[in-house]
């Protein structure tokens, strides 16, 4: 059994180890650390979870040269949450050796305070680009130059984010023999560039997990044809009692709608997406960490890489656009020795999506709200191996499509495809029809709610 001792790291690094309580490294630490001793450039692709953190925190803080008051290795992440648990990892080794110096660097604080903390320069720098690029080429505060390790955490967030600008402005400053570790969950076409310009030969590490999710996850499929998805939504939550529960959407304006919604019918609610206010923010982690919410509404990329501590239920307003961000979804329920359940609605738009999870090893329940109870349907794509069935409209159409007196050779096909082109057109118009009564209902509630704002 590969355990940590094999590493030969010192006796600090070891005690934190211990008191960590970890035993033996994850496949991505037991891939990650040899190369980090080696002096390679890294691209790490691995899920939220399986210890990549300490991957590079491990070998970097190993290294550092504490008789050098100079920075040795700047490590960004995309936000400052996931920024300040970074931080608050190595924190826990500056326990064992006092003499490491590691500085927080995120936007939200007074930039005076942090430029004066910075008159004794830190061995390692954690940070957010957009305050790291601040403090060291616009305020001169921060010494990157001396650098030879440069971390980028969430790499696929931080070009999603727009911070890759930063990122970039923050590398062209460093050393040229500047050693780079790129970890993220999945390499975007948009990001190769900037790591042909900056990483030689890269060692490229993969941890593609066969098992994807917990067997303590049961995933069920709430098809919500015609239906409104918050009346679904709120069908769900007057049935299951979460001790934790995260809502997700897929676009911050969502999350704060259906926020809003919520506590307007008297629920208690937490939101984490990218429109808070520093300040707000802030005090909704607080909040969160303090299990005040049973119920909590969330974009991916807010949530990622936020430890949400007994989390039982998740619920997707709709089917994210990457595979990948469904695993870390449900995967923040059924940790531990604990069961979770992840609900998805979905429509025949997803079906493309729930056959690559599918084939990811993932078991969907499908399943439909009735009496207050899920009702079982059984097989979803069962339909699909029975005969095709005329619908109302195809008979309609048919009986007034008259067929010829005087039968030619191949009138079934062309009868059939005058059929279904009338047919196409018919559809066209209903949802044509459809929008335009939901528009003309949209009007009427945005008049209905002025007129209640004015005489409120």
């Amino acid at each position: 059994m590969n355990k940590f001792e094999n590493y030969k790291f010192q006796e600090f690094c070891y005690q934190t180890i211990n008191e960590l309580g970890f035993t033996k490294p994850t496949p991505i630490q037991e891939k990650v650390i040899p190369f980090v001793y080696k002096n390679n450039d890294i691209i790490g692709i691995s899920q939220t979870g399986t210890g990549k953190t300490h991957a590079f925190l491990l070998p970097i803080i190993d290294r550092i040269n504490t008789d050098d008051d100079s920075v040795q290795a700047v490590i960004t992440a995309p936000t400052r949450e996931l920024a300040t648990q970074i931080y608050n990892n190595a924190k826990l080794f500056i326990k064992y050796n006092k003499d490491i110096r590691v500085s927080l660097i995120i936007g939200g604080s007074d930039r005076q305070k942090a430029v004066n903390k910075l008159s004794t320069q830190p061995h390692i720098v954690i940070g957010t680009p957009g305050r790291i690029k601040d403090l060291s080429l616009d305020e001169q505060a921060l010494k990157i130059t001396t650098a030879s390790i440069f971390v980028i955490d969430e790499a696929d967030m931080t070009l999603e984010f727009g911070y890759l600008e930063d990122i970039d402005a923050v590398a062209g400053k460093m050393k040229d023999d500047l050693r780079m570790m790129v970890f993220s969950a999945t390499i975007p076409q948009m990001l190769r560039p900037f790591l042909k310009k900056y990483m030689k030969t890269p060692v490229i590490i993969e941890i593609d997990d066969d098992k994807v999710t917990t067997d303590n996850v049961e995933h069920i499929l709430l098809a919500t044809k015609h239906q409104n998805r918050y009346e679904v939504l709120k069908k769900i939550m007057m049935i299951i009692d979460p001790y934790i529960c995260i809502i997700f959407a897929n676009k911050r304006d969502e999350v704060a709608r259906i926020t809003k919604k919520l506590r307007e019918e008297g629920f208690k609610v937490g939101e984490i997406h990218g429109d808070l206010e520093p300040r707000e923010r802030k005090q909704m982690m607080r909040r969160i960490h303090n299990n005040e919410y049973q119920y909590i509404v969330a974009t991916d990329i807010a949530a990622r890489g936020i430890d949400i501590d007994g989390v039982s239920h998740v619920i997707n307003m709709e089917l994210p656009k990457e595979a990948d961000f469904y695993i870390h979804r449900s995967g923040r329920s059924g940790r531990g020795n604990y069961m979770g359940i992840c609900y998805s609605m979905y429509d025949s738009a997803d079906e493309d999506n729930l056959r690559i999870l599918e084939r990811k090893g993932i078991s969907f329940k499908n399943m439909t709200i009735k009496n207050n109870q899920f009702v079982d349907l059984g097989e979803r794509l069962k339909r699909t191996k029975r005969p095709k069935q005329q619908t109302e409209l195809e008979k309609k159409v048919q009986s007034i499509i008259r067929r010829p007196k005087k039968v030619k050779p191949g009138y079934k096909k062309k009868r059939k495809r005058e059929i279904e082109q009338v047919v196409r057109k018919q559809k066209r118009q209903m949802i044509q029809d459809d929008i335009r009564r939901q528009k003309k209902e949209r009007a009427r509630a945005a008049q209905r709610e002025k007129r209640n704002g004015v005489e409120d």
